[in-house]
């Protein structure tokens, strides 16, 4: 806070003035000490000045002996995949209790660059809902597949200074950096006084020592208790994520005792726009932990002190005197939902529902349109027959990581076929950036029997991702794309069954997150007319690309093996 600030604070916590405003009748969670008790909390342009009793203040809230608990700290949120700007992602998740996003907007800067990068800096300044970024350390994510951008050292650095910038976003080329290539060291060099994040799928053993030598300090990629446990000994701060499609609270969960805990925050990753009106943001990691056994307390300070303290934030994450008055008020603590929210001492949100005026920010979108650069009539789909067998990614519900699975080709023609009575579909990545490249395989466990989903969401990379039972569909739905600017469809023969335009850099939408949601409930309903089972099949596809998650994944330049960290044949035999 700067001196006038701290000045008003004082003359407050001294009770030689009165505070802005008085919150009496509070049960009070301490996260220091796992206490609950009655107090008053005095505030002053928006800090908390004092907790204690009998304070006068200009204004006085009565939470008739609710709980009070600090604001709730994501630690580590893609904007992109809410398919919602800043705005209206902040009208949907504050009023749930969530104060403070840590974002890495490495999906936009994927597609645009810094271009992109600035864009949602511009879309979140002023809100109520304060979005902190991690600039993004892998722009593309490895040289396996083909981006719109192309991010070094140098070029981060001239963001560094912002001042809502904390630090380095999740280091994903884990060989690049356990064997100290010149720009993975440069990015860990010039961002070392600040939180850099990992991103650390299954890395164990010396190699997860030489990452966190390295200087990542936390990860939100453990999906079992022993790989979480191995990281936390290694210094490392867990993320537990609980997400759209990786859910991984349950697993991590017998992991959280007293000794282990504050090591140990929440965070989403990605999350889609039914998952957050449905069931929640952070509000509903606390009710599932706790109904799944977790103390209550513990699971409020990892959703604020320990989530602070991941970062070093050292100004908020807690109800007491000089941090940041991020407030949320419940009835209950094992049935956590927010009642009355305060942002930097603001009433913001009350029984789920946005309050007062919100200035909505501007923010240019001229160079996050127009992204989708497709040129279809020199695309084949064609998969001439080598073989008898192919390596297929092999989907896994409620996972990001994938199986290789080599499965029987359907030829015909002398053509390797989709397969959807065996659940093989044929997959596509198409380079939308104006290159020709094109990577074709097969997935297995998607579900469909017939038609072709297709997104131009496709980490990291997001090209052109499309999965089908036949090539006709497959074809419709990556021309809807192509037309529309970007976004995701579902497609049968020659009809396009759903569409969700997403103009902004062919990732978000410009509509609120309702809007967005209903357009998703299409898009779901149609691609489960078709099969598909999957919670968010959606979401499973736009995963697919993503080279630096096990096992086996497909980008534009070819079949990728994660653990060689190289382009394989398709061809089993």
């Amino acid at each position: 806070m700067d001196r006038k600030t701290l000045e008003h604070v004082l003359s407050v916590a001294r009770r030689d003035a009165p505070a802005d405003l008085v919150i009496k009748n509070a049960q009070v969670v301490n996260v220091f000490t796992a206490e609950v008790y009655a107090a008053q909390v005095a505030l002053a342009s928006g800090h908390i000045a004092a907790v204690g009793e009998d304070y006068q203040g200009r204004e006085v809230h009565d939470l008739e002996n609710r709980y009070l608990v600090p604001g709730l700290i994501d630690t580590h949120i893609h904007i992109e995949s809410t398919l919602s700007l800043p705005y209206q992602l902040a009208r949907t998740i504050l009023p749930r209790g969530t104060t403070t996003i840590v974002a890495d907007p490495h999906e936009i800067a994927n597609v645009c660059g810094l271009d992109g990068i600035r864009f949602l800096l511009e879309a979140s300044e002023g809100l109520p809902l304060c979005c902190l970024f991690m600039l993004p350390s892998c722009v593309p994510a490895s040289p396996l597949s083909t981006s719109g951008a192309v991010l070094k050292a140098e070029d981060l650095l001239t963001l560094k200074d912002h001042p809502r910038v904390l630090g380095l976003a999740e280091f994903m080329n884990v060989p690049g950096l356990v064997q100290g290539d010149k720009n993975s060291l440069d990015k860990i060099m010039a961002f070392q006084d600040g939180p850099i994040d990992g991103h650390a799928p299954a890395v164990r053993g010396d190699t997860l020592q030489a990452y966190a030598a390295a200087g990542p300090a936390t990860d939100h990629e453990s999906t079992s208790a022993e790989e979480a446990l191995e990281k936390l000994r290694a210094g490392l701060y867990v993320l537990v994520r609980e997400g759209t499609v990786t859910r991984d609270l349950e697993a991590l969960l017998p992991l959280s005792a007293a000794k282990t805990a504050p090591r140990m925050a929440f965070c989403t990753d990605d999350r889609h726009p039914e998952d957050l009106l449905d069931e929640g943001h952070l509000d509903f990691l606390i009710r599932k932990a706790v109904h799944l056994g977790l103390s209550p307390i513990t699971a409020i300070q990892m959703a604020t002190l320990n989530a602070a303290n991941a970062h070093r934030l050292r100004d908020r994450g807690a109800i007491a005197p000089g941090r940041r008055a991020d407030l949320v008020a419940s009835s209950s603590l094992e049935d956590f939902r927010a009642e009355r929210v305060y942002a930097f001492g603001q009433l913001v949100a009350e029984h789920g529902t946005p309050v007062g005026d919100w200035i909505k920010p501007w923010a240019d979108k001229t160079k996050v349109m127009n992204t989708v650069k497709l040129d279809l009539s020199s695309v084949s789909l064609d998969i001439p027959a080598m073989g008898s067998r192919v390596r297929a990614i092999g989907v896994i519900p409620n996972k990001v990581v994938t199986e290789t699975r080599i499965r029987p080709a359907r030829i015909e023609a002398g053509l390797a076929q989709a397969d959807p009575g065996n659940d093989l579909l044929k997959l596509a990545v198409v380079n939308r950036y104006g290159s020709k490249s094109v990577g074709l395989g097969f997935v297995h466990g998607l579900g469909l029997s017939r038609g072709a989903i297709a997104g131009t969401v496709g980490h990291d990379s997001h090209n052109l991702t499309c999965a089908g039972a036949d090539d006709v569909s497959m074809r419709t739905a990556m021309r809807a794309l192509a037309q529309c600017g970007g976004g995701y469809v579902v497609a049968e023969g020659t009809e396009v069954l759903a569409l969700m335009p997403l103009p902004i850099a062919g990732l978000l939408s410009d509509r609120s997150l309702p809007e967005v949601r209903a357009q998703m409930d299409k898009l779901q309903k149609a691609v489960k007319g078709l099969g598909a089972s999957l919670h968010d099949p959606m979401m499973h596809l736009a995963f697919l690309p993503l080279e630096v998650i096990p096992a086996l994944k497909l980008t534009d330049l070819g079949l990728v093996d994660v653990g060689t960290f190289q382009i394989i044949p398709l061809w089993a035999d």
